[in-house]
């Protein structure tokens, strides 16, 4: 019989296992989850090449992570054998590199890309997740709706519920056409708010909503406040609802709508209560894009000046004009396996959380 110590100490190394993810049989009760995500990972590939694009690698350790102001990466040194030292960061997305190789080849191109947020956990959010990224010459936001519709569609099955943290159900049907609703449209429509003219003015906008103004709160923190609040969700809830044509200020690596400068060609996915995807038609001007990169970054010192900063992406820049037209997204993987599955929690459909 063991003492009370020794049943301690495996109680507690055990414990500790179960903390890291470790304990076999919480992977066992897994199985048929990761067994669901092997076979949409191999249905993804067959899709994509079907339409002819080819599966690409990247760096995941690299000296510019990206530029979102409000995404932290992770730091990490690169030592060379004389034992020199270089900072490099594990990348937020490998679209900088993927769209140096669409310069250089004129390619469709995807990847299944392991990327890291810090800072980041929740049900929907982990550190370490997979990012599922494809590039498309030639068509633009439209023809990547299209296309990111039939992908879906040929992953997942024509009706599935997905069971929310709070215990509701929601019920999609996939044998419908997906919403397209502009953010103008879906602004007026949920909230009662014609959104451009406010733009840039936080009391202009927090006038149309009715709502009272945060301390310190931009334009931008409150069209973000609502976007979450009343817009969200409203949509995707019986059906996958693109949200499309974002206010220009929102266009990050988007080109703006050549019909109507205020709004940029940029849609993001939404379905059951999660965003999946993220999409733009690529802008390709190098000197606008820089001129965003160096915004985002004042941002970023003023947001936090005590974190790391990095180089800008040079070669990014270079390519930039030798891009062909293009429209490219950033789709969620794991989330897509969790909508499959109806489960509210990433980690249900991961094999081990870091």
């Amino acid at each position: 019989m063991s003492d009370p110590a020794t049943t301690q100490r495996a109680f507690t190394a055990q414990s500790a296992r179960f903390s890291a993810g470790a304990d076999p049989d919480r992977i066992r009760d897994r199985l048929p989850f990761l067994h669901r995500r092997g076979m949409m990972q191999r249905g993804i590939r067959a899709f994509l090449e079907g339409q002819g694009h080819v599966e690409v690698e990247t760096p995941y350790a690299v000296r510019t992570p990206g530029e979102e102001v409000h995404l932290h990466p992770f730091h990490t040194v690169r030592e060379t054998p004389q034992g020199e030292q270089e900072p490099l960061f594990l990348h937020t997305s490998p679209e900088f590199a993927m769209k140096r190789i669409i310069a250089a080849t004129g390619l469709p191109v995807f990847q299944f890309a392991r990327v890291w947020r810090n800072g980041e956990r929740s049900g929907l959010h982990a550190p370490e997740f997979t990012m599922l990224e494809w590039y498309h010459p030639g068509i633009g936001l439209d023809g990547l709706m299209d296309e990111t519709e039939s992908l879906i569609k040929a992953v997942l099955p024509p009706r599935l519920e997905r069971h929310g943290p709070d215990g509701s159900t929601q019920s999609l049907d996939f044998t419908q056409p997906f919403e397209r609703l502009t953010m103008v449209d879906a602004f007026q429509r949920h909230a009662g708010i014609d959104l451009l003219p406010t733009e840039g003015n936080a009391h202009a906008l927090a006038s149309a909503a009715g709502c009272t103004l945060r301390a310190d709160e931009s334009w931008e923190d409150l069209f973000f406040r609502l976007l979450m609040e009343r817009i969200e969700p409203a949509i995707g809830r019986t059906r996958p609802t693109f949200l499309t044509h974002w206010p220009a200020s929102q266009a990050a690596l988007a080109c703006r709508d050549p019909r109507n400068p205020q709004v940029a060609l940029r849609f993001e996915l939404y379905a059951a209560g999660m965003e999946l995807a993220n999409a733009f038609e690529e802008l390709t001007d190098a000197t606008e894009q820089r001129a965003r990169f160096e915004a985002d970054r004042t941002a970023r010192r003023i947001f936090y000046p005590h974190r790391p900063d990095w180089p800008m992406d040079e070669a990014l820049l270079h390519a930039l004009p030798h891009m062909p037209p293009c429209s490219g997204i950033a789709l969620g993987f794991d989330r897509l396996v969790m909508l499959a599955c109806g489960t509210p929690r990433i980690q249900d459909v991961l094999w081990i959380s870091a």
